[in-house]
C-alpha cells in the first residue's frame, strides 16, 4: 500500500497512542521522520526513539512517548504543510505557536529544525507541523 503523507501518518499514530495511554508506538522508518523526531526529542516532547525491524524485516522506528502526571506532554500536534497544499514561510512569517509556548517544526535548507532555531539561523522553509 502506498502512503501519500508519511509524516502525517506518524503524527496520527503518536496522537492515537497518546489517547490510549501507550508508552511506545511504532512507525515505518524514513529520514524525514527521524529528523522530525530529533527535533521533538531535543525540545522535550518525547523520551526518545530507536530503530528496530519488524517481523517481515522492514525497518521501523519505536517512539517512546512522554507523560507528566499521567497526561501526555504533547497536548496538540497538527500537520501544517500537506501533500495537497504546501505551506512555506520566510524567516519573518514563521508562525509562533500559542504565543511561543509551542513549537513549529520547519524544513529549511539547513535541515529540519524548530521555529526558534530557524529564526536564530535567519532561514525560512516549509512549515511541517506545529506542536503544543
Amino acid at each position: 500500500m502506498s502512503m501519500n503523507d508519511p509524516l502525517g501518518d506518524m503524527l496520527t499514530r503518536m496522537r492515537n497512542a497518546q489517547m490510549r495511554g501507550k508508552s511506545t508506538v511504532r512507525t515505518p522508518a524514513s529520514k524525514l521522520r527521524r529528523w522530525v523526531l530529533d527535533v521533538l526529542q531535543s525540545e522535550g516532547y518525547i523520551r526518545g526513539y530507536e530503530e528496530v525491524t519488524n517481523d517481515a524485516g522492514h525497518p521501523e522506528i519505536e517512539i517512546s512517548l512522554k507523560y507528566f502526571d499521567g497526561t501526555p506532554v504533547i497536548r496538540e500536534i497538527k500537520r501544517v504543510s500537506k501533500p495537497g497544499r504546501r505551506v512555506y514561510a520566510g524567516v519573518k512569517e514563521i508562525p509562533q505557536v500559542r504565543q511561543g509556548l509551542g513549537i513549529a517544526i520547519v524544513s529549511t535548507p539547513k535541515g529540519v529544525m524548530s521555529d526558534a532555531q530557524a529564526r536564530t539561523d535567519n532561514v525560512g522553509g516549509e512549515v511541517l507541523c506545529t506542536v503544543f
